[in-house]
Formats: C-alpha cells, sequence, structure tokens
C-alpha cells in the first residue's frame, strides 16, 4: 500500500479511558500511522468548508466528534478493525484537498479498507468519486440529499451544484445516480425532468416516510454514498443557516445509514455539511451515531452479493404477455433480499457487467407478477443498451 500518512494531521488529545467503550478499541493515528488490514474501516475527518463558508471552519471541530463517537459502544460482534486515520491537512487551495482526499480514497479503496470521509462541505463528494476515475469500473452514486445539486450553470464549484460538474467529468465513469430523500418544492422541475432523461433515480420523501424499506434496493446498488446532513429536519439537526422545517428524522437517517453499511457493493461513504455554529451538542451525538450506524451495517453484511455463481439463489423466473424476455429474479437465502437480472449476451461490455444484477425490492417482483415491467428493469435496460 502507498504510503498516504503525509495527507495527516494526527490525533493530540485522549478520548478514551481504558474501559469497553469504542475509543478504546479505535486503531488510531497517533505517534504512528496504523498498518491498516483488508476488511477493515478507515475514518477521515475532512473540514473543508472554502467553497462554502470558510468562517465555519474550526480546528476544534474533528476532536469534537471524536468526543462523542469514542464514548459510545460498540457489539460484541464485531470483527471489523477500524482505524482514525487522523484530520487530512487542509491544501494551500480546495483543490488541493480535493486532489489529497482522492489519492487518499482511491488507495484504501484498492486495499478493501472502506473509508468514511467526515465532511466538510458535500462538494467533497466529487474529490470522493474521481477516487474511482482509475479502477477501470462503471460506478454508482447515491445522494441523499433533499434535491439533486445541480445549482446554476457555469458556476464555479460549491456544495449544491457538484452534480453539474460531476456528470461534466471525462471522460465519465458514472453509470447510475440515485437521489434518495427529495423533497420536490425545492427542485426546478427541469433538474427532475433531466434525471428521467438520464434514467437515473429519484426516490421522494414522502415515500420513504410511507416505507423507509423503499430507500434500501437503491442504497445497495451505490459504490459511493454521499450524504447531505442538512437534508435532516432542523428540529433534528439544528443549525442557524440552511434551516428547514421538513426532511429525515434522526432516527430515518441511522436507518438508511445502516442499509449503506450492509451492502457488499458500497466501497466509500461521506457525511458531509456537518455545521458546529451553535455548539450544540446534539448535532455531535447525532453524526457519532449515523456512523456507528454504518459501522454495525459493515460488521453484518451478508456477503451475498451475486456476483459469480447464482446457483444457491433462489430464482423466479416471470413471463409477460406481449414481452420477448422473460425476467428474472434472485432471492437470497441468507438475508431474503431480491435482485432483478438484465438480459445480456457474453459480448457485452465488461464495463457494464457488474450492473446486470440489480438490487430490487419484492415490491418489483410483484409488479412483474401482475405482468407490468418494473421500472427498475427499464431504466437499467435503457442505460445499458440504447
Amino acid at each position: 500500500m502507498k504510503d498516504i500518512s503525509f495527507y495527516f494531521k494526527p490525533l493530540e488529545e485522549d478520548f478514551w479511558p481504558a474501559t469497553e467503550d469504542l475509543g478504546s478499541q479505535i486503531i488510531k493515528h497517533q505517534h504512528n500511522f496504523p498498518a491498516l488490514e483488508k476488511g477493515g474501516i478507515a475514518l477521515i475527518f475532512v473540514p473543508e468548508y472554502r467553497n462554502l463558508n470558510a468562517s465555519i471552519y474550526s480546528e476544534a471541530l474533528p476532536d469534537a466528534i471524536r468526543n462523542e463517537l469514542y464514548h459510545l459502544f460498540p457489539k460484541k460482534q464485531w470483527t471489523k478493525k477500524i482505524y482514525d486515520l487522523g484530520t487530512l491537512l487542509p491544501g494551500n487551495s480546495v483543490q488541493d484537498t480535493f486532489y489529497a482526499l482522492t489519492q487518499v480514497t482511491e488507495e484504501l479503496i484498492k486495499n478493501d479498507v472502506l473509508p468514511i470521509i467526515i465532511g466538510g462541505s458535500q462538494d467533497l463528494t466529487l474529490a470522493q468519486f474521481d477516487a474511482y476515475k482509475n479502477l477501470e469500473q462503471l460506478v454508482n452514486l447515491v445522494s441523499i440529499d433533499s434535491m439533486p445539486d445541480f445549482g446554476e450553470e457555469n458556476q464555479t464549484v460549491m456544495p449544491n451544484n457538484f452534480l453539474q460538474h460531476l456528470l461534466q467529468r471525462k471522460p465519465n465513469h458514472l453509470f447510475n445516480f440515485s437521489t434518495v430523500g427529495t423533497q420536490h418544492y425545492l427542485v426546478n422541475p427541469n433538474e427532475i425532468d433531466l434525471l428521467d432523461k438520464l434514467y437515473f433515480d429519484v426516490l421522494r420523501l414522502g415515500e420513504i416516510n410511507a416505507d423507509i424499506t423503499k430507500a434500501e434496493p437503491y442504497i445497495r446498488n451505490a459504490d459511493l454514498v454521499s450524504i447531505d446532513l442538512l437534508c435532516l429536519r432542523n428540529s433534528d439537526y439544528p443549525r442557524s443557516i440552511f434551516t428547514s422545517p421538513n426532511g429525515f428524522y434522526a432516527e430515518q437517517m441511522c436507518q438508511l445509514a445502516r442499509y449503506a453499511g450492509l451492502s457488499d457493493k458500497m466501497t466509500s461513504i461521506g457525511l458531509y455539511n456537518f455545521f458546529d455554529l451553535e455548539h450544540n451538542a446534539n448535532n455531535f451525538q447525532l453524526l457519532s451515531q449515523i456512523i456507528w450506524h454504518i459501522i454495525d451495517g459493515v460488521n453484518n453484511r451478508f456477503d451475498d452479493y451475486p456476483k459469480t455463481s447464482k446457483s444457491k439463489y433462489q430464482r423466479y423466473r416471470v413471463l409477460l404477455s406481449d414481452f420477448k424476455d422473460e425476467i428474472v429474479f434472485y432471492k437470497s437465502p441468507k438475508s431474503e433480499r431480491w435482485w432483478i437480472e438484465i438480459p445480456y449476451h457474453p459480448s457485452q461490455s465488461s464495463k457494464s457487467e457488474r450492473h446486470f444484477m440489480v438490487p430490487c425490492s419484492y415490491e418489483d417482483y410483484k409488479t412483474a407478477q401482475e405482468n407490468e415491467v418494473p421500472n427498475l428493469w427499464w431504466q437499467t435496460y435503457q442505460k445499458i443498451f440504447v
């Protein structure tokens, strides 16, 4: 593994008494950079806010988060090593910070270590995304957010327009984008139309409030997840800027974070737009609990993503009238989770191969039984073959 230690400021203070709390188990970059093992989890603190509001930055922020996180308790069955790599040193420019985060994230992914990026404004998603460009695979991005961040055209990079800049990357290795938790009254209808034309996914907050399990297949399909903490309702995440009476409840966000951790496919996750302008202990506790749920999910992965042989899966074939192809579903006996198969020829591009098996729900299977092609099947088929 390449040396990435020079990108980080080591920890200086002690937050962990000799007890059974999480802090006593985390391997910390204090005097020496830890030797990272495959399958581990790496915490990366990146308090970079210059593209949003430089005055938000506080050197004390990472340690304040650690103070809450370290005093939570792990589950006895957790087996994954957890590393605190320290605070990513800010560059002379924001682009320098982006470059450093990209290099660190790429190196961790290549060595099967899951980075949990604790930001920092959400435009850091661009650096997280760029970590995949040298891995020679198309990737899926899920943004848990109240709106897709297109912003105004020709603006410089900002937290509310990172998606516009991401889509302009050339060559572009994005296969699918899903926005989870959209509040349509905050979104320009033209942006929804554009997402539809690109066959991207939009899951509204109201749909999740009715049934939070609807979000699970979208998140399970992600290679990288970006969470905008501003999509939490202000009563659960109080802040003095970007307030909103509507949004996710705290316990919903913890459940979505656990879904992300449970996904065998997810290889990086970022928690962005965390502010401490009012020194509210509730916010630090909430962020630490969200991180805890990600770690819990990773430690409870089923390792049942159907990458190779599907012989151990329950197979369901559905024939539709006036439809030449049968629709094939697979159900995992380990987790009882569902996937839908997109038909392909062996000559198809290997770059798309990872996307022929798409996470879905039992509801998609019932839709097919009612002689209707699931929307998920159509959208994926269009992206691959049209």
